[in-house]
């Protein structure tokens, strides 16, 4: 990623010769980004943009990363999908944004003035989004609910969305794979969901659907990559690839695929930079990817491709070899 470097510094030296300060956050460990500040960023950001939109159509799609508001380097993914596929249908929906200050949605808001939905389960989060200037400034939904297989349709429904879109992002930390697999008021051009780097590369595999799923912070929590690119192919969709930090899984209808370069989910697999939760016991204390395994060893995952319910340790066993 050296040509991201390079322009990076080149636009600090330009920020630099205009007498205009570093950007940064506006408050020392929080998100939030105002004033001057953002507006360098942002102005970084879509230097950014034009630069990935000139890459080649079939550039692997780690090649383009770089971060405003994402959480790792998916905003510069997005404004590469975005440029390439020349979407038509400028509007996204995205859901698990606690607050929305970190999302995979925000910057192509700002940057493209795409229109939106956004929800999470938490009430005061939406407020905060509705309280923002930009909610102000942009055509975004906000919605509080609590996200279940049985009402993401109407949900989206109500907000006044159906049909053909051009994004949707999927984070949940728990239901992910059976949400999506439930979605049909949509037709989405690019779906990004999260994937449990954990579950490792060879297993389609998920957490059993409990509606009251509630993430408890060790990393039992959605599927595995294989388990959603098998999902995304029943529904169209081809693979991409995966983000640098093993974190995203990128899917593109396959009839607006154009020449962009298609991924295999093994080779495409990526261990994530995460640890492996938090310790049950301490919350304060992360636990390293071994014991993030053992942590959950005795939950209950879904083997999607013989419909088995078991435990991870015996559903995983590769994987507990590999790291033990």
């Amino acid at each position: 990623m050296g040509w991201t470097r390079t322009i990076e510094r080149n636009v600090r030296h330009y920020l630099q010769e205009k007498g205009l300060k570093r950007v940064r956050p506006a408050r020392q460990g929080g998100k939030s980004l105002e004033g001057r500040a953002e507006t360098q960023l942002l102005l970084q950001a879509n230097l950014l943009a034009r630069a990935v939109g000139a890459l080649p159509e079939s550039t692997p799609i780690q090649e383009t990363e770089f971060k405003c508001f994402s959480q790792f380097g998916e905003d510069g993914i997005i404004q590469f999908l975005v440029q390439k596929l020349k979407i038509r249908e400028k509007v996204f929906v995205e859901f698990g944004v606690e607050d929305y200050q970190e999302s995979n949605t925000r910057f192509l808001m700002y940057n493209n003035y795409w229109s939106g939905l956004v929800m999470d389960g938490s009430p005061r989060n939406v407020q905060r989004i509705r309280h923002s200037d930009y909610f102000f400034k942009y055509d975004l939904k906000a919605q509080a609910a609590w996200i279940t297989r049985d009402n993401i349709d109407e949900l989206i429904r109500s907000a006044g969305i159906t049909g053909p879109i051009g994004l949707l992002s999927i984070d949940l930390d728990g239901n992910d794979y059976w949400v999506w697999e439930a979605l049909t008021v949509v037709d989405p051009v690019i779906v990004i969901c999260e994937y449990n780097n954990l579950f490792g590369p060879e297993k389609a595999v998920t957490i059993p659907y409990r509606e009251a799923f509630t993430w408890d912070g060790c990393q039992y929590s959605g599927a595995s990559l294989r388990a959603l690119c098998r999902l995304g192919e029943r529904k169209g969709y081809a693979f991409l690839g995966s983000d640098l930090a093993g974190v995203n899984a990128f899917f593109v209808r396959k009839d607006r695929l154009g020449g962009l370069h298609v991924g295999d989910p093994e080779a495409e697999f990526r261990r994530s930079c995460f640890r492996g939760g938090r310790d049950p016991r301490d919350r304060s204390r992360f636990l390293e990817r071994s014991e993030g395994l053992e942590a959950m060893a005795e939950r209950e995952l879904v083997d999607l491709e013989t419909g088995a319910v078991g435990k991870v340790r015996d559903l995983l066993a590769g994987e507990f070899r590999r790291v033990f």
